[in-house]
């Protein structure tokens, strides 16, 4: 039986990974900075967390990594943990770098103290790449990052890049692009739009205020990128890849989809509020995931319309179902 440790298991990829690998056989420890008082709705949710070990990890903390590697004895880690909101990093920007930073750092440099033959996968992020333009990034694409978030990230995939090489390490970091699910929580701007349509759909008046409309992104099904996640550890040599649908969305064709599902005119409910906008931001994200179904065999099913649909259809049910 392999036994995988994942940090961040309480967010949305580290809960769908951990019921993935559960149902591949794994032994499955999970990480919370305090494992006693957190309650890990997700896992709750999805049904899991009474087959989940849980470890108490301060990740910015060497000395409590290094000893949950010694006791736990892993053979595959996933990084998940980290500050992960873009807009939230610019008003926590120490907090955002030292998350991912110095928590990826403490990862390697446990690995190699520790010697054991342990694979690790590390959450990269489509923010490094910047604004591409209508250039579809692929892995040899230049990072630009434009938030403290995005640098964070950056950071930590060139530590990764780094040990793999310096070190021999089995490291690798899966550059991830936009990947939604009912388990996001409301302060990402995708579970904010199809909750509001929800509510304006049962009656509610408030409109929903949102930021730039304009923006392009490419939205996945977050179950599915955590299968991507996993086929990288089984590969026979350590590398990177995009993980992506390959197909992008300007953010109002996503409001228009929510609404849609109502029936209703989002312009009748949608306020452009100035003070959601952020310092900087991406325009077009648009990306060339070609090297994950060459190498990996992994292609996304779903695209953003069924993801709005996907997301849409069990926040509908959800509330009937505790009723």
């Amino acid at each position: 039986m392999k036994r995988a440790l994942i940090l961040g298991v309480s967010g949305q990829d580290g809960s769908y990974l951990a019921k993935l690998l559960l149902e591949k056989g794994y032994e499955v420890h999970g990480t919370s900075r305090d494992a006693e008082v957190s309650e890990f709705h997700n896992l709750v949710t999805l049904g899991i967390r009474d087959r989940i070990k849980v470890e108490s990890v301060a990740v910015n903390d060497f000395r409590s990594v290094l000893q949950t590697m010694a006791k736990v004895k892993p053979d595959e880690i996933y990084n998940l943990a980290g500050q992960s909101s873009v807009g939230l990093s610019f008003q926590q920007p120490v907090e955002t770098l030292e998350s991912h930073s110095v928590a990826t750092l403490n990862l390697l440099e446990a690995m190699r103290f520790t010697g054991l033959p342990t694979k690790l996968y590390n959450a990269g992020s489509s923010e490094c790449f910047g604004d591409t333009g209508d250039l579809a990034a692929d892995e040899l694409t230049p990072f630009r990052p434009r938030s403290p978030y995005a640098v964070a990230k950056s950071t930590a995939f060139w530590m990764v890049a780094n040990y793999r090489e310096a070190y021999n390490l089995y490291a690798c970091s899966g550059i991830l692009f936009n990947h939604e699910s009912p388990l996001r929580s409301d302060r990402f701007v995708t579970k904010k739009i199809i909750s509001g349509a929800c509510r304006i759909a049962a009656g509610e008046r408030a409109p929903l205020r949102l930021g730039n409309l304009d923006i392009q992104r490419d939205w996945g099904w977050a179950p599915e990128y955590v299968e991507a996640m996993w086929r990288m550890l089984q590969q026979d040599k350590p590398d990177d890849f995009i993980i992506a649908t390959g197909h992008s969305y300007p953010l109002e064709e996503f409001v228009r989809t929510a609404f849609a599902h109502f029936d209703l005119d989002w312009r009748d409910h949608v306020v452009v509020d100035q003070s959601l906008l952020r310092p900087t931001d991406l325009r077009i994200g648009r990306a060339n995931p070609g090297k994950a179904e060459r190498k990996l065999g992994w292609k996304a099913t779903y695209q953003m319309p069924d993801v709005v649909r996907l997301m849409t259809e069990e926040l509908v049910k959800a509330p009937k179902a505790s009723g």
